[in-house]
């Protein structure tokens, strides 16, 4: 069920929200793979948007909330890495929005506010993955004008 919000920020990530944001970091085990770990995604996903809150930290990204009524509602983090063919590209880590707060636009205005980064940086792309069993997010970046550009295949070996 959603929450219908008057008024919803995207800001950079502050200190204060780091327990929030670890706890919107659960979200992004949707469709893992059978074989995958989906409590080592999760802590995956916190040791690096983490890395965001130490003072000395040395990742050239960043990380973007959505706040609505002084919460934090969703978040999104972009950083840089070199596609194998050679071009530096921006790249989005994680993406989540609340199960409460879902639908109501805020993971677009997170996906646009890091292409929005992207372009500031001067770079001519944005890529991202999901896990192949998460058609909601399939769904979602697709509807946002995002092509897939790769697939990945894995064989669990006995």
């Amino acid at each position: 069920m959603s929450v219908e919000y008057s008024c919803v920020q995207i800001r950079p990530v502050r200190e204060e929200d780091r327990h929030a944001v670890m706890e919107l970091a659960s979200q992004l085990a949707e469709g893992v793979a059978e074989w995958r770990d989906p409590e080592a995604v999760v802590e995956a996903a916190r040791q690096w948007l983490a890395g965001f809150f130490t003072p000395t930290r040395e990742q050239p990204g960043a990380v973007f909330v959505a706040i609505a009524e002084g919460e934090v509602v969703g978040v999104v983090s972009v950083n840089t890495h070199k596609h194998f063919t050679g071009p530096v590209e921006a790249y989005i880590g994680e993406l989540a929005v609340a199960p409460h707060a879902v639908r109501m636009g805020l993971g677009r205005r997170l996906l646009s506010t890091a292409e929005d980064w992207a372009r500031q940086q001067g770079l001519r792309h944005l890529t991202l993955e999901t896990a192949a069993g998460n058609t909601t997010a399939r769904r979602f970046y697709a509807a946002a004008g995002y092509r897939e550009e790769a697939i990945r295949f894995t064989r669990v070996l006995d």
